[in-house]
């Protein structure tokens, strides 16, 4: 029997939790796939299921060993793809994960222009705060806030990850403008929450230093919704400059106190595109790498 159809019928089964169910997934007949996973377990001499007439599981050599066929399917697949595409242009899925707030700040046009480049290729992009297990999770490429020594992963910096405090001029025009970093504490600030998070803003000019612990009436857990209350006029923010530039160009929001430098938070002070280190990068990873990498430094965040 041809090993990779025996790998694939396996996999379907163990996906699916039963002979039947894979089947008609994959087009076949019960026995056929009972027949491949026999031929399987014999090779390895060991089951891959515990079969009864109530339930199909995996062993703990079946655990094992789905893990290793699913890695050896999908190299096969990309080596597949990345063969085809030397003689034509770039196709198949890329499947993204970002943080929810790159979508309007950046990625949202970015992906439409890399779509229009690239008429062939499909973009599946998730968009979420919570983190995403790459290969759990079927992932090809994430962008991420944070540094370049994360274990396991090949890193490719993008950005830097600026930080800007920020209002609109409606709000500074009716509570003032902070000329010092102590008087921020007179003002409400907007409260980005998170685990990673102390909540402190860390300030410093030359030889300066400054921490404080901002007070504010509104905290979440989403930076659009903050932002939306920035922008109407309800207090200040620590913004990452690529979610605010093009509000700072257009005047909806002002920069505070420019000549101090925010340090930069537990995200790090990158935006990374990252992906596994035992998976080398196909055509479509890299290429969406080198298009955001220019989108950015096009637009001087680099």
């Amino acid at each position: 029997m041809d090993k990779l159809s025996a790998l694939s019928m396996f996999v379907a089964t163990a996906e699916h939790g039963s002979f039947s169910r894979a089947a008609e997934q994959l087009g076949k007949t019960p026995s056929a796939l009972t027949k491949a996973v026999g031929h399987l377990e014999t090779e390895l001499g060991a089951r891959l299921f515990e079969r009864s007439t109530r339930r199909l599981a995996l062993t703990e050599a079946g655990g094992l060993y789905l893990e290793t066929a699913r890695q050896v399917l999908e190299s096969l697949r990309e080596a597949s793809e990345e063969i085809d595409q030397l003689q034509h242009s770039l196709s198949g899925t890329l499947r993204l994960t970002a943080p929810l707030a790159f979508g309007p700040a950046f990625l949202n046009e970015a992906c439409a222009a890399f779509l229009a480049e690239h008429p062939q290729l499909k973009l599946h992009v998730s968009l979420s705060d919570s983190y995403v297990e790459l290969l759990e999770g079927g992932v090809d490429l994430a962008l991420r806030e944070g540094r370049s020594d994360l274990p396991g992963m090949i890193v490719k910096p993008l950005a830097a990850n600026r930080s800007v405090l920020c209002a609109s001029p409606a709000y500074l025009a009716r509570c003032g403008t902070p000329q010092t970093p102590a008087q921020l504490l007179e003002h409400q600030a907007l409260l980005y929450q998170h685990a990673a998070l102390d909540q402190r803003w860390r300030l410093s000019r030359g030889a300066e230093n400054f921490s404080l612990t901002p007070q504010g009436r509104l905290s979440s857990d989403n930076h659009d919704l903050l932002l939306a209350a920035c922008l109407a006029g309800q207090g200040l923010m620590d913004c990452p400059l690529w979610s605010v530039q093009a509000l700072l160009a257009s005047g909806q929001l002002v920069q505070l106190l420019p000549d101090y430098q925010l340090e930069p938070d537990a995200f790090g002070p990158q935006i990374l595109a990252l992906y596994p280190s035992h998976r080398r990068a196909t055509r479509k990873v890299q290429a969406f790498i080198e298009f955001i990498g220019g989108f950015l430094r096009a637009r001087q965040l680099a």
